[in-house]
């Protein structure tokens, strides 16, 4: 399969596997991927460091910096990001009207597990709560599918892949 008619967005909490499903769909579709974390201005980690969760004031400029990207790459590309609320995925949309989302899902002991096996990033597990607390997940209108994360990376990318394949979406 060679790319997609549109960037993608793999959205879901912390710890929800984004950046290695991400990554491993872009390899897949043979398109560029890159991590909304890579994007967070300094001032974003070090608040997420300290245990702080993001306000909207805080993400703003993040999410303009990523929906710049998603613009950029209109043929296909690959972007793991939260977008855990409507308005946040409405403002990349902003930048570019046609973008596809995989909402990777799952409950908050699989995640938490997840979380836990990864020592040294800067999203403190203390903050998942808030996280799903925060979360609204997509609505009928956006464009996208939610696949449980509760199954190997293999078997999430096949399930994307065979639902975006098919005609009624």
């Amino acid at each position: 399969m060679e790319g997609m008619a549109s960037p993608i967005v793999v959205m879901g909490v912390s710890g929800s596997g984004k950046s290695t499903v991400g990554a491993a769909l872009a390899q897949r579709l043979r398109v560029p991927f890159a991590d909304a974390d890579d994007f967070h201005p300094p001032a974003n980690v070090a608040k997420m460091s300290a245990g702080e969760p993001l306000d909207d004031d805080d993400r703003h400029p993040w999410l303009d910096a990523i929906g710049q990207w998603l613009a950029d790459h209109p043929d296909g590309g690959v972007m793991s990001c939260s977008a855990l609320k409507r308005k946040y995925r409405d403002q990349l949309r902003g930048h570019c009207a046609a973008i596809e989302f995989l909402h990777l899902s799952g409950t908050t002991e699989v995640i938490g597990r997840r979380q836990a096996s990864r020592p040294g990033h800067f999203m403190p597990a203390s903050l998942l709560e808030s996280q799903f607390k925060t979360l609204e997940p997509l609505e009928s209108d956006e464009q996208g599918i939610d696949i449980d994360v509760d199954q190997n990376i293999d078997a999430i990318v096949e399930t994307y892949i065979a639902a975006s394949e098919q005609p009624d979406r």
